[in-house]
């Protein structure tokens, strides 16, 4: 029972504490990289509305939120997981890439983002996690 309880918490801090390091990072990349004149941010109908206008500097912090989101969540579910690490650090992983899919039916970033975004912010990264995590 006690394996059971630790990988029910490894996926609820993967999920929680790679979600903080995503939402954080978001939050600060206004700051890092200014947005365009007139971009309200935390608002999605302006981030539609300006995503064409985006510069490829204005795609790394979104990218570096959801790569290091992921690797963060996945290395603490493999962390702290009973048993199949593996498993729960992949888990985050494309429970973050259900999100990341999510995102990319929803917003019009250009294709080679979504592409790059999906294919190497999401599973790699938990793959890595377990990896990191697995070091002694």
């Amino acid at each position: 029972m006690k394996i059971i309880l630790k990988n029910i918490l490894a996926v609820i801090l993967g999920i929680i504490i790679g979600g903080a390091v995503n939402m954080a990072l978001i939050m600060a990349s206004g700051s890092i990289i200014p947005y365009p004149e007139g971009f309200i941010e935390g608002d999605m109908e302006s981030l539609a509305e300006f995503i064409p206008q985006f510069e490829i500097k204005h795609f790394i912090m979104p990218f570096l939120a959801h790569a290091l989101g992921t690797l963060v969540g996945a290395f603490i579910a493999a962390k702290v997981a009973g048993s199949h690490n593996i498993k729960f650090a992949l888990a985050i992983g494309v429970f973050f890439l259900f999100g990341g899919i999510q995102m990319a039916i929803e917003l019009p970033a250009p294709l080679w983002y979504d592409v790059v975004d999906l294919g190497l912010a999401y599973i790699p990264m938990g793959y890595l996690g377990w990896k990191m995590a697995s070091r002694k």
